[in-house]
């Protein structure tokens, strides 16, 4: 633990104090809420409420609150929440991070202060690293809530929005970060404040914190659109860049005479660093194999794009290591916990590169339709609380970022586990075999073997190590994560060994002797009866197996009768009791080989990652053992060891010594963590660059959202057009007619184009030269007339839905296109730093200016659609939720009216749908059984597709129309 984050803890023991009274209030309360019956117990809910809204604090109400969860966990659960949890319950109800070790029962602590801030009734969002956990502890830790009851939410990955609602609208909710997070950026998407989810952001509970609020920072979060590149490219690049030889950057001297010497091979590459380019001698073989004179010459700058990607893509990022290839898909592996990172993809084409690479199905390129940094994101929240077991090590960034204290929670019993100094080897080999050495004579003991790796790659090479000498084993990585439950639960069974990419978040116990339950169910469901013993398991989740209903297995795809079904429950209960026999005699003879060994095949590149690996030995006072292997050859002593790795290297060559013989010295540990600091401070730096350019964004975003919003949620806008029009016809009367300009410097002839552009009335008069005012009162007047006109003829309900649904949409495309301008103006930023300017400081100010043209045009693209569209009825297919109203909108003005995307043009046609449910970013498909579409001067059937209506009014489909000859 650093100096500075000593001195910012200073006075955490006082609070453990604090704590610690508190504990002694809701102890001396226990006797009283164990002689209710269960209704008077379920009863104190309402209470609570009562007294809250009676003007009681929830600070006041802890001690009590806190008693009836630890009461009603013991009847339903059969857990009794240690002191030890009352205090990691207290820490997250004022908004701290709880460290607790590994096995002190995390999940538990959570209903603690979940239930006493849901009592304020704004919803308690309790955040996890993966569905898996979130629907295991919804329905686990939900027996509680609904005990004394409180409603449970869950949230799942492709859940549909009708079921999120109620969700959301729960007491407590659960569900992943990602979850979370993209439900906040749908519900600035939705064209009907109905279609919102999320109720706001009241208190957040956030498990693994570290993994979520610091590993997963780094990766914004991203809803996008279709775009428009094309996978021939992707596919070029990627065969250009194959075979090339890496060379070395010649070290620069400013004193060395003479010319710069050039670096050797066809591309230079930093590892540490994530960077590489390719070299004059590459570039020119890249050139030559594209039939490219200079990739260079492309001023808009995407060649040099798909350069740089189809290089990172080919050397730089490897297939097992940081993605995997399944069902022809490549497959983000999430560094930190080695699971699939299921519907993520890297941006800027880095993603189609790898899959050009691969030869899979090159899809197209997204667009940026609405992006979050996950820090801005849960900065959204009023309360903020974590838990986890390795948070210290980062306690400056919670402070920094998130303004999160951390608070370590003493263990319920005193770490007995023995932590051994590192083993270095000199090869990868060397070390690799030493471990499947260890692992044999530790198996052969009957100790149980935990061995942590840092890639599947790795994983599977030592799996075929311990193959070759008959040792049977699992292997828990990214190609197996569906059976991890399973395999985790059973690591602590007797010569039991276990390979696994990474234990963070993982969300089970290894008990020593292995899992009672666990067992039970896979030799009764599985081999006994044939069923999926996931898929049973949770519904076993919910309840015990006697309260299983017919329904409830068949609503899973289990067919079974009442006969069948009381078999399970009968053959459960049996198995159980001879399960829990038989892991208790395995736990004695496991506590009598040592507990649990963990054995790292490498150290992370952060010291927590290590530590989470640490933590699953040695649980609630159990023995067990640690033992990292390295060698000089892994990436982080190579890439960031230093002279201390070098001299250690050189003095292993100089004494001649045997590859199978290791050093294992202090002075070496040392060494390594002093690399891994460097690494978490690169990275660090990486998380925060990501936060200040999004800073940026983050207010222009809210300023944007609180709009929105504003506008779902009845902003009269019709009450509002006057001074539209006034600033719209000002700002443009001044550009073409200036308050100080002399005769003869007015464009009369642009300001008449810009108004029949404006209102699509081809007759629009033309202007005398008159003066500033008066020029501007008589544009005033015509363009109020022509709206007043539209408005009389479309009546006063129809037009309030056209403006609302209008301005959505423009405020939405016109979000989207400034998007995506930041994201080119940020790809080119750092070049600033050249020409000694701060590159934040030059995008904090363009994207002032950006942003500022935005809100002025913003209006006046509203004004013009509004004006142009034309709503005509037609019979669209029958719907629940249609409006007779309104339910088709051409829009019939030039293809491009402003300089922006085409796709602008067409997403405001389509806001006139006052029912359209289109997604962002499609154009066209209103969702009410008809499409809109946009009419261009030039080619009025442009953008219409094959099987929609034909714009003629014929009601054949446009290929049977006018499309056929198209």
């Amino acid at each position: 633990m650093g100096f500075m984050s000593k001195l910012l803890s200073f006075g955490a023991d006082k609070d453990l104090k604090r704590y610690e009274k508190m504990v002694g209030k809701v102890n001396d309360l226990e006797p009283t809420y164990q002689k209710m019956d269960d209704a008077e117990l379920a009863h104190q809910t309402v209470l609570f409420r009562e007294r809250y809204e009676a003007g009681e604090s929830l600070d006041d109400m802890l001690p009590e609150a806190f008693a009836v969860v630890r009461e009603a966990s013991r009847r339903t659960t059969g857990l009794r929440h240690f002191d030890v949890q009352l205090i990691g319950g207290m820490a997250l109800h004022e908004g701290h991070i709880a460290e607790m070790k590994t096995g002190e029962g995390k999940t538990l602590v959570s209903t603690l202060a979940g239930y006493l801030n849901a009592i304020a009734g704004k919803g308690v969002h309790i955040v996890t690293v993966n569905d898996y956990l979130a629907k295991r502890d919804s329905e686990w830790m939900g027996r509680i809530y609904r005990f004394l009851g409180m409603t449970v939410g869950l949230l799942q990955n492709g859940m549909p929005l009708d079921q999120k609602r109620p969700a959301y609208a729960a007491d407590v909710t659960y569900g992943t970060n990602s979850e979370f997070g993209f439900d906040y950026l749908r519900d600035n998407m939705v064209i009907r404040a109905s279609q919102r989810v999320q109720r706001g952001h009241a208190y957040a509970i956030v498990d693994e914190v570290d993994s979520i609020l610091i590993d997963e920072a780094r990766t914004p979060l991203i809803i996008s659109g279709a775009g428009t590149k094309s996978a021939s490219t992707y596919k070029d690049f990627a065969r250009a860049v194959r075979g090339l030889t890496r060379g070395e950057e010649p070290q620069f001297d400013m004193l060395a005479p003479g010319e710069t010497a050039e670096p050797t091979g066809d591309f230079v590459m930093d590892e540490a660093k994530h960077t590489i380019a390719a070299t004059e001698q590459g570039l020119k073989k890249i050139e030559q194999r594209l039939g490219i004179d200079d990739i260079y010459a492309d001023l808009s700058g995407q060649l040099v794009n798909h350069l740089q990607q189809a290089l990172k893509a080919q050397y730089m990022f490897h297939r097992d290591k940081q993605y995997v290839v399944t069902g022809g898909e490549v497959k983000i592996v999430d560094e930190f916990t080695g699971r699939i990172m299921e519907g993520r993809r890297y941006s800027e084409g880095l993603h189609q590169a790898i899959e050009a690479k691969e030869s899979v199905l090159v899809r197209e390129e997204n667009q940026t339709l609405a992006t979050i940094t996950l820090q801005n994101y849960f900065r959204l929240y009023d309360k903020l609380a974590g838990m986890t077991g390795t948070a210290l090590t980062e306690d400056a960034e919670f402070r920094e970022i998130y303004n999160l204290a951390v608070q370590v929670i003493p263990p319920n019993k005193p770490v007995i586990r023995q932590d051994n100094d590192d083993l270095v080897y000199r090869t990868v080999d060397a070390k690799f075999n030493a471990v499947a050495d260890d692992v044999a004579a530790r198996h052969d003991a009957g100790q149980p073997v935990l061995v942590g790796t840092v890639s599947i790659e790795s994983s599977e090479r030592l799996s075929r190590l311990l193959n070759k000498r008959g040792i049977a084993h699992e292997v828990l990585n990214a190609k197996y994560h569906e059976r991890e439950a399973h395999i985790v639960a059973q690591a602590g069974r007797l010569g039991a060994v276990t390979i696994a990419t990474n234990m963070a978040g993982r969300g089970t116990d290894i008990l020593l002797g292995g899992n009672p339950d666990e067992l039970a169910q896979e030799d009764v469901l599985a081999r006994d009866f044939g069923i999926d013993a996931a898929t049973v398991e949770r519904i076993l989740a919910a309840g015990e197996p006697e309260r299983l209903k017919v329904s409830d297995l068949a609503a899973q795809g289990i067919e079974v009768d009442d006969a069948t079904l009381s078999a399970i429950a009968d053959a459960l209960a049996q198995a159980r009791e001879q399960a829990k026999k038989v892991c208790a005699a395995e736990r004695e003879q496991v506590l009598a080989a040592g507990g649990l060994c963990v054995i790292g095949t490498e150290r992370h590149e952060s010291r927590r990652i290590d530590n989470q690996l640490r933590g699953r030995s040695g649980r609630q006072g159990d023995p067990g053992e640690t033992q990292f292997y390295l060698s000089l050859e892994d990436d982080l002593m190579r890439l960031f060891g230093g002279d201390r790795m070098d001299k250690v290297g050189a003095m292993m060559q100089r004494y001649d010594m045997p590859d199978d013989m290791p050093i294992q010295n202090k002075i070496i540990s040392k060494a390594v963590e002093g690399a891994q600091r460097k690494v978490e401070n690169i990275n660090f730096s990486m998380r925060k660059n990501v936060l200040e350019y999004d800073d940026v964004m983050n207010k222009q975003r809210q300023v944007i959202y609180a709009e929105r919003n504003k506008i779902l949620d009845g902003k009269d806008l019709a009450g509002h057009i006057d001074d539209v029009m006034d600033d719209t016809v000002s700002r443009c009367v001044q550009e073409f007619c200036a308050v100080d300009s002399h005769d003869g410097e007015r464009d009369l002839e642009g300001l008449h184009k810009w108004l029949v552009e404006l209102t699509g009335k081809q007759d629009a008069p033309t202007f005398a030269d008159e003066s500033y005012e008066d020029l501007k009162r008589d544009v005033l007047t015509y363009v109020e007339s022509v709206y007043e006109d539209k408005s009389e003829r479309l009546g006063e309900k129809l037009m309030r839905d056209l403006n609302t649904q209008v301005m959505l949409r423009v405020i939405d495309t016109r979000w989207m296109n400034y998007l995506q301008e930041m994201d080119y103006l940020k790809q080119g930023i750092g070049l600033r730093g050249f020409g000694q300017r701060d590159p934040l400081v030059e995008y904090k100010s363009e994207a002032f200016a950006a942003f500022h043209t935005l809100v002025d045009t913003m209006y006046e693209d509203y004004l013009r659609t509004v004006l142009r569209i034309e709503v005509r009825r037609a019979t669209p297919a029958p719907e629940p939720e249609q409006s007779p109203a309104l339910s088709h909108a051409t829009y019939s003005g030039p293809a491009d009216p402003d300089g922006g995307s085409a796709l602008r043009n067409q997403a405001a046609a389509q806001a006139a749908d006052s029912v359209g449910h289109a997604p962002q970013g499609t154009a066209g498909n209103a969702g009410a059984g008809v499409r809109t579409y946009v009419k261009s001067e030039s080619d009025p059937y442009a953008n219409v597709g094959r099987n929609d209506p034909c714009p003629c009014g014929s009601g054949k489909k446009f290929k049977n129309c006018h499309g056929r000859n198209r």
